[in-house]
């Protein structure tokens, strides 16, 4: 990839040059661009940068797989931002679009069909951190793929990133597909990034997702209502803008509390509940990676629920269910119990395989 790059960049140089021979006839000499140190330097910083994105965007098993036929599509794309940076930049008239994806909770047998279609039609991908592997495998071999690099401190440049390539992705009439776990307007910044790409131009496309807010307690069979237990689900964030603490609400004994992205401040949320007159033995649960392989739940109340992740260790992404429906289905006994696997749709893939067997068959 290295090679080519430097072969694109060194045929254009050598294009650049004969044009200007033969546009300078008869001109004297100065009119000539020289090639100097600088810029020979800026290329090659350039070319670093770029390889760079792609080893840290694409997920380790495109890169295992690359083919040439991925290196011609990567290099279409560099030489157009290469050309785009000089000035041709594709008419904002273009074909391209610009689709706010929802990936659902992790497995994904939960994308809907939209999102699915979306997904195999895009030409630059941009995802969450969070989106598991199985949903990133669903993407054509002929889409690039950008990974956020959202890490704490970094949060807010890596979204500005991903914006910043979506609209270079439009104005390229490419189709360019933002998946977003769960739902894009559910704690996902999905109404910021609607406007951000409806101010440049483009507006996008939105696609819901089923949001862990809603699926992962029903996997963990936790019916977030249920009648003369909960009439009511609040769903809040425990992290708010800038890191800054969650208030949480009054303590309702008929109301399921759903916190979201609450675990890495999970002593400090309980200690705010407390404030808040929830009662030390409300029941709760750690749910983590909901709907995948390695789904966990972790079973306790407010009283117990610190000591039982300090011990039993995070598993992110995870939320926290608070609330007596947490206890409506499923009885306990001990300070916490530990629950792992995700088993939750094998019944129906049996189904559909004596369903294919069956029409095989006539």
């Amino acid at each position: 990839m290295r090679r080519r790059i430097w072969e694109e960049d060194h045929a254009a140089e050598l294009s650049q040059d004969l044009e200007a021979e033969e546009e300078d006839i008869g001109q004297p000499a100065s009119f000539n661009k020289l090639i100097t140190a600088e810029s020979v330097e800026a290329a090659r910083s350039r070319r670093m940068r770029w390889l760079s994105q792609i080893c840290e965007y694409w997920p380790l098993r495109r890169l295992a797989d690359i083919s040439y036929a991925d290196v011609e599509v990567l290099l279409r794309d560099y030489t157009g931002s290469h050309m785009k940076k000089g000035g041709n930049t594709p008419s904002p008239a273009s074909s391209g679009r610009i689709v706010l994806v929802g990936s659902g909770p992790g497995n994904p047998d939960l994308l809907t069909r939209a999102a699915h279609k979306a997904i195999l039609s895009a030409d630059l991908v941009l995802a969450d951190k969070l989106v598991p592997s199985p949903i990133l495998d669903l993407i054509p071999r002929r889409a690039t793929v950008h990974i956020a690099r959202k890490f704490p401190g970094n949060a807010d440049r890596a979204q500005e990133e991903l914006l910043e390539m979506g609209l270079d992705g439009v104005r390229a009439g490419k189709v360019v597909v933002r998946i977003k776990q769960g739902d894009p307007y559910i704690y996902g910044r999905g109404g910021e990034e609607f406007d951000f790409f409806r101010a440049h131009g483009y507006t996008p496309t939105v696609l819901p997702g089923i949001t862990s807010a809603l699926s992962a307690p029903l996997f963990a069979d936790i019916p977030l209502t249920h009648r003369s237990v909960a009439d009511q689900v609040l769903i809040c964030t425990g992290t708010g803008r800038k890191g800054a603490p969650l208030d949480p609400p009054e303590y309702v004994q008929s109301r399921t509390l759903v916190l979201l992205m609450s675990l890495h401040r999970l002593s400090a949320l309980v200690e705010s509940l407390y404030a808040k007159g929830y009662p030390v033995d409300t029941p709760c649960a750690v749910l983590e990676r909901a709907s995948c392989p390695d789904q966990r739940v972790i079973r306790t109340t407010l009283e117990n629920v610190r000591a039982a992740v300090e011990e039993e260790g995070s598993r992110p992404p995870g939320l926290l269910v608070v609330g007596h429906a947490c206890t409506v289905l499923m009885k306990y006994n001990q300070r916490w119990v530990v629950e792992e696997g995700f088993k939750g749709l094998d019944s129906l893939a049996v189904g559909n395989d004596l369903a294919l067997l069956e029409n095989s068959s006539v």
